[in-house]
């Protein structure tokens, strides 16, 4: 009797307890009593949080505390079918999507995490007005033994845009929101001013945000044990400023953390399908470079043509290293990406342009050290002007990403009119223009032609049907001029008068019929196909001078230049 007299006292203290901790929890949280605020004072990346979680992870038990830290994807709707408030009828949309950012930090209190977040809601307003979403700051408290999340916006006070800025740019989940918002598809003026424009504004001077949640644990579906995924359900109310009423009709929320392990690996997997890729460019300039080694071999090859290409690996080279600045916890990873495209350009690339150079100018040698000093000055300061100037004019017309993407895909339209005007015989090696052309094609294919990429770009079959077909006909040229000629497609009328080398010649002029290249003699009773014959009315063997002016477009007796075969 006694025991049970005991426990029941035991019983009814625990609930006393229980009331005793709720409310001091309720009148600590609105005054933000010193006992909130974090153990650790220092501002923490997002990937120290998720190194956080990974420890908390293996804590099992009903008590046990989660770390709620992490991306949730989900969805939004009114609990009517449409905004009942008429205060703010901007709201139009019944439901929509949204995506939750949180950290959760460790207080002084016993059961208490501290909780920053932003909560970004799309389809929120009206497609006229074409503004897509909105997006809100909280803060509050997950009292992990209930599971209870509460978090509140006072819209109206002044809140840290840029704390906020932060915390999604460390986030790798939003690696390429930085890339599809700012490169892709608007850049940070254009948000500056639909800010401003935006209801919201009206919206953080009237409004108050509280969010009400219950988290729960649900099972993974992946084959990942060590993996916890975390659900959000909960009530999202506006309770106006004074009297102003309701701001909205009362939302609610379902949401599910996302794996961002899945990211990293999709980050991890592109970034070595990047280096695989410049690997192979690499293997293709040296096989390029050997086909073309001599002085005759480089003068046929567009000096155009690589520079584009070097100024193009130029700015993957950027773009990777910045997007590994801006994700320190992949760094290592866009690092090495950005490291190989900068051995592409740099090394190969500008080597290859400046054996061109020297190609096509043979006496800048012999004019002396200040001549050639100040014509690579030239060459260099061109080549890193358009880089800059490209640079500016995509920031400008960012709007035009697209096309402006296909014209960079051009190029081997100069190879092509090259081709064209100098009726170059082989300039490029067929596994160089195969091999550039699947290359080049394999990171926007991956950006705009993978659904599931991890820059959660959407995806458009139509514009890389676009350019595939577009790189296609451009390769496809140049392997027609490989084997049926450089100008097989121009017509004849069009074509400027060719210097014919297998012409008849008056043979009562008394001439050397030895060939000097093979130095024997030639037949002049064969076939006119078996000699050629020079402007300077030198004979040599078809195959002999071929091969030479493959080497130098000189002739072999007296130097004097000789036009394409």
């Amino acid at each position: 009797m006694k025991n049970r007299q005991h426990l029941g006292v035991l019983g009814l203290g625990f609930v006393e307890f229980q009331i005793i901790f709720l409310l001091s929890i309720w009148l600590a949280f609105p005054q933000q009593a010193a006992g909130l605020r974090p153990i650790r004072e220092k501002a923490r990346t997002w990937s120290d949080e998720w190194l956080f979680g990974r420890k908390q992870v293996s804590e099992g038990g009903r008590f046990s505390a989660w770390n709620i830290t992490g991306t949730y994807r989900g969805n939004w709707k009114f609990l009517d079918s449409l905004n009942s408030s008429s205060k703010f009828q901007d709201f139009q949309k019944s439901n929509g999507n949204s995506v939750v950012e949180l950290v959760a930090v460790p207080t002084k209190i016993t059961g208490v995490h501290y909780v920053q977040g932003v909560v970004l809601f799309h389809d929120v307003f009206d497609n006229e007005q074409n503004l897509g979403g909105a997006q809100i700051s909280l803060e509050g408290v997950y009292i992990w033994p209930f599971r209870q999340l509460r978090l509140v916006a006072n819209s109206g006070k002044e809140s840290d845009s840029g704390q906020d800025e932060n915390n999604l740019l460390s986030n790798p989940y939003h690696l390429l929101g930085i890339f599809s918002s700012q490169v892709f598809q608007e850049s940070t003026r254009d948000r500056i001013l639909q800010r401003k424009i935006s209801p919201r504004n009206e919206m953080d001077k009237h409004c108050n945000i509280e969010i009400a949640a219950q988290i729960s644990r649900v099972a993974s579906s992946d084959n990942n044990g060590d993996k916890s995924y975390y659900h959000m359900e909960g009530l999202m109310e506006s309770p106006g400023v004074g009297d102003d009423g309701d701001c909205f009709s009362p939302l609610f929320l379902n949401a599910t953390s996302v794996n961002v392990e899945v990211y990293y690996n999709k980050a991890v997997n592109y970034t070595l399908m990047v280096t695989f890729v410049s690997f192979l460019q690499v293997l293709l300039l040296i096989r390029q470079m050997e086909h073309g080694n001599t002085q005759s071999g480089a003068a046929k090859v567009s000096i155009v043509m690589i520079g584009h290409q070097a100024i193009m690996d130029a700015y993957l080279c950027l773009l990777h290293l910045t997007a590994g600045i801006l994700v320190e916890s992949l760094f290592n990873a866009f690092a090495t990406a950005a490291f190989f495209k900068f051995v592409v350009f740099s090394i190969f690339e500008m080597r290859y342009l400046l054996a061109i150079w020297k190609a096509t100018r043979p006496s800048i040698s012999g004019e002396g050290w200040e001549t050639m000093r100040r014509e690579l000055s030239f060459l260099y300061s061109r080549f890193y002007g358009i880089l800059l100037g490209g640079i500016l004019i995509m920031y400008e017309l960012h709007n035009y990403m697209r096309p402006i993407l296909l014209l960079m895909y051009s190029f081997w339209i100069p190879q092509i009119v090259t081709n064209v005007i100098r009726d170059s015989r082989k300039p490029l090696h067929p596994y160089y223009i195969v091999g550039m052309t699947a290359t080049r094609l394999a990171i926007p294919l991956y950006v705009f032609g993978c659904p599931h990429n991890f820059m959660r770009i959407v995806p458009s079959k139509a514009w890389c049907v676009c350019l595939c077909t577009f790189m296609g006909l451009q390769a496809v040229i140049l392997l027609l001029q490989h084997y049926f000629g450089s100008r097989c497609f121009v017509p004849r009328q069009m074509l400027p008068e060719k210097y014919n080398y297998h012409r008849r010649f008056n043979q009562d002029v008394s001439r050397n019929t030895d060939c000097v290249i093979c130095m024997t003699a030639i037949n002049l009773r064969q076939r006119t196909s078996d000699f050629m014959v020079t402007p300077c009315e030198h004979l040599f063997h078809t195959g002999c001078l071929q091969r030479w002016m493959d080497i130098k477009m000189e002739c072999p007796t007296c130097r004097r230049s000789l036009p394409p075969a």
